[in-house]
């Protein structure tokens, strides 16, 4: 293997995927990244064998192709160093990599690229064509509901479900649930889906914080869902990502369906308020005591010290006299997420689920459990 080509176009596939990298490895193999020459292109390859990136670059000039490994911090912390209008020469020199720019040598050991766990090509059951914005909005919406390190492996990721007009996330930790779906083309399947009209994949955390990390842009993203496999195509870098294999909680069931007790508010204002009574909020517990009559919105807090915050707004409510608590960042994270000026939270009773939604142009709802206080 050798080729020449400026800092700028090594550096550029290295950055994409160096973020799957784990800094400590359980195999010293996957602290590496895979550098495969092919013809006057070069291929990077990470992988952390749930989640696998690779990026391709058109090379300046290409000697002579092969593929090896080499340790994927030093080499980018080496692209990083160099000048930034610097040419970069590559040499594979039997089990060592040279790179060679103006005056400046490294040689980096290497592992045998035969020995780098590659994901085979995956078989699509389904396929659809989203702008990156498109994605990117569901799962901004969507992803910090996600539970974090729940025995219920399911839950530690977002579900992603594809149907023939429509694409949903939808992401729980079993006290709040997040659901944000957009319209889309038809999908197009190969007919092997369970459903045959749609199909429901569990992206995992890390995935879910790769392909946010990897929609920058303003083009399309092609997305291929298979039995075990999810993979985006942004471009010149392919993503690919495990799918957690488990059943997700029958989301649709608890979505609540408010009658009447409808507060409307300004969402800023509410935020506000929210933020305010917070401070003196239980640090262990977050809660926050909500009190809705006639209009208006009391909102009080407290904490073990004895501290007190009460906060009253003048909201648009007609319905009945409520009193009802929950955790007050599960209600910021829900109302961060939300694009209009304009919020309504809608209730059942006093012991059930809050319904939280927006009047944007994006179809998003937030279901918040309430807690004893």
């Amino acid at each position: 293997m050798k080729f020449t080509t400026s800092r700028a176009t090594l550096l550029k596939p290295i950055q994409a995927v160096i973020g799957v990298v784990e800094r400590r490895q359980t195999m010293p193999i996957l602290a590496n990244v895979l550098l495969v020459v092919r013809g006057q292109e070069l291929a990077v390859t990470a992988t952390d064998l749930e989640v696998e990136l690779v990026a391709r670059v058109p090379l300046d000039k290409a000697d002579s192709g092969g593929e090896v490994t080499v340790p994927g911090r030093k080499l980018l912390d080496i692209c990083r160093a160099l000048p930034d209008d610097a040419n970069v020469q590559v040499q594979l020199d039997g089990d060592r990599l040279v790179i060679k720019s103006g005056r400046s040598r490294f040689v980096l050991g290497t592992l045998p690229a035969a020995e780098f766990p590659v994901v085979d090509d995956m078989e699509a059951i389904q396929s659809l064509q989203l702008s990156q914005v498109d994605l990117r909005t569901l799962l901004e919406k969507t992803h910090f509901a996600m539970a974090q390190q729940d025995v219920r492996y399911y839950l530690n990721g977002l579900l992603l479900e594809t149907g023939k007009k429509v694409v949903r996330a939808v992401a729980t930790d079993g006290h709040r649930l997040a659901l944000c779906e957009l319209a889309t083309e038809a999908t197009k399947g190969n007919g092997k889906s369970p459903k045959g009209d749609g199909h429901q994949v569990i992206i995992p955390r890390k995935g879910v914080q790769e392909l946010q990390r990897l929609l920058t842009g303003e083009g399309a993203v092609v997305l291929a869902i298979g039995n075990n496999h999810v993979r985006a195509t942004i471009g010149d870098i392919r993503f690919t990502s495990k799918l957690i294999d488990g059943r997700f909680p029958d989301y649709e069931r608890v979505i609540p369906k408010p009658q009447g007790n409808i507060l409307k508010a300004g969402r800023d204002v509410l935020r506000q308020a929210l933020q305010r009574a917070a401070i003196l909020s239980n640090e262990k517990y977050r809660g926050v005591r909500l009190e809705l009559a006639d209009a208006t919105l009391r909102i009080q807090a407290n904490n073990p010290d004895q501290e007190e915050a009460r906060d009253e707004l003048e909201v648009e409510y007609g319905g009945q006299a409520l009193e009802i608590g929950f955790n007050v960042n599960y209600l910021l994270d829900a109302l961060a997420a939300v694009d209009s000026e304009q919020v309504e939270l809608g209730f059942v009773d006093a012991n059930s689920s809050c319904l939280i939604s927006g009047a944007g142009p994006v179809q998003a709802r937030y279901v918040v459990m309430p807690m004893r206080l």
